[in-house]
């Protein structure tokens, strides 16, 4: 083990426990957003409520994944300067027009809806709330153009003599094809995460005949979100698989183990391989699905690995350019996995919850409270497969991964830094799951109690 290898652990865990707060962040702003129109419309209580209550959940998590991303920051500069140099008139761009327009707008609005209940008029306070959705959606596309970038280079050159890309057009950036396809999937799959969250979390309060109606309607709001953001998903998804084959065709032939150019490709359910993943010794196949994820057509061509890596060899020079098969093979399959569950949970949900009932079956509410994990794991396994399928690359095209680490960066001081995030995000994971738990023991607050303030400002004011 060296440096460069216990830096891509660092980066890896810190960046998959970052993303565990990014997606629940956007896709509860909206909903509580919606809640909140909700009672503006029809000045209903039982809307303020679920506003003040889904809100204050809302601001938790945005709290916690606030302080997690602070983190990345200081990774590139610490554990991977070579890659910093490399890319730092590329990334400036977006990231300063994340810090300076998206987070600004989210952080400035989502104060005053925070401080602003009984401060300004109810649609000026409920304009805080979209607003501040709306810049938790900028942000993410901004960082996903950057991200996007490193897949799929555009709008830049390269000045040899300072070894670093520049940017040559802000237009072709944040217009990145890989940008467009994704940005979208991203966000889908935040409104699974909310609505699985908001699901399992109503279905616990009704099997406990807590304030049933009010989380009969959070549930039914949850059960429609997550089954439409599921439809989005997997069309997005598949889009992106398109995009993806002809931009990084190893990607999706290591997604598959295809180790030789087949027309028509199937798709395997399940395969068993050698050790080292350079064997099939059992595969249940299904014919051509493979063809219809890639090209969108049953009969098309995908390329092989071995002549994805012929071709490399002769356009980068010699080396590997296969990425980690085992990795990319079942986490591909993991991400689509947990997605198609959370969506059959999402119809089961939906068919139980027909006129106006409130399942509070033993299953039920187990599958809903286990249900929550779903996004996560499905989150975290396409994040996996998206990073590690590039390998090596840190750029596709122009930069490999091992000459992305920072030269003077001994092991010791990588270990010593990944020990301290570790215990840090421990900490910051103690708290968030303590907080979570106390508010949703808690519950909403009642209608008898309800004050402009009651349950946001006061105690989440840390957020802000």
């Amino acid at each position: 083990m060296n440096a460069l290898d216990v830096a891509r652990w660092q980066f890896a865990v810190t960046t998959v426990y970052h993303f565990i707060f990014v997606p629940l962040t956007i896709g509860l702003s909206l909903l509580v957003a919606g809640m909140q129109t909700a009672w503006v419309r029809t000045d209903k209580p039982i809307y303020l409520r679920m506003t003040k209550f889904w809100g204050k959940l809302f601001l938790i998590n945005f709290a916690i994944g606030v302080a997690t991303g602070i983190v990345q920051e200081f990774q590139f500069g610490m554990n991977w300067s070579s890659y910093s140099r490399f890319v730092g008139d590329i990334f400036g761009a977006p990231l300063a027009m994340e810090g300076l327009l998206a987070f600004f707008l989210e952080s400035t609005f989502l104060g005053l809806w925070i401080f602003g209940w009984d401060k300004l008029p109810k649609r000026v306070h409920l304009a805080t709330i979209w607003l501040a959705s709306i810049g938790t959606m900028i942000s993410a596309y901004f960082i996903l153009a950057a991200n996007s970038w490193m897949q799929h280079p555009v709008g830049y050159k390269i000045d040899h003599a300072k070894n670093r890309a520049e940017l040559t057009s802000i237009w072709k950036l944040m217009t990145n094809s890989t940008a467009l396809v994704t940005f979208p999937h991203v966000i889908f799959g935040a409104f699974i995460t909310a609505g699985a969250f908001i699901l399992g979390v109503s279905a616990w309060h009704i099997s406990r005949k807590r304030d049933v109606e009010l989380y009969r309607k959070s549930m039914r709001i949850a059960l429609v979100t997550t089954f439409v953001a599921a439809i989005g998903v997997m069309v997005s998804g598949h889009i992106q698989g398109q995009v993806m084959t002809r931009q990084q065709p190893m990607k999706m032939a290591a997604a598959e183990a295809l180790y030789h150019t087949e027309k028509p490709a199937s798709f395997s359910l399940f395969t068993i391989g050698s050790l080292n993943g350079k064997k099939e010794i059992y595969s249940l196949r299904v014919p051509g699905v493979l063809s219809f994820l890639a090209t969108g057509s049953f009969n098309g061509k995908v390329e092989g690995i071995n002549e994805i890596q012929s071709d490399y060899a002769q356009m980068y020079g010699p080396g590997s350019y296969t990425p980690d098969i085992p990795v990319t093979y079942w986490t591909f399959r993991l991400m689509m996995g947990f997605g198609f569950l959370a969506a059959f949970l999402s119809i089961a949900g939906l068919w139980l919850s027909r006129k106006r009932r409130a399942p509070a079956g033993r299953w039920f509410v187990r599958a809903a409270l286990w249900g929550i994990s779903l996004p996560y794991l499905a989150n975290t396994a396409g994040w996996l497969f998206t990073e590690m399928g590039r390998q090596p690359w840190t750029v596709f095209g122009l930069m490999q991964t091992k000459n992305a680490v920072s030269p003077t960066v001994g092991l010791a001081s990588v270990i010593t830094s990944f020990a301290v995030f570790t215990l840090l995000y421990g900490v910051l994971a103690f708290v968030n799951v303590r907080l979570i738990l106390q508010t949703v023991r808690k519950g909403a607050p009642s209608e008898e109690s309800l004050t402009p303030t009651d349950g946001v400002a006061p105690a989440l004011a840390f957020s802000y």
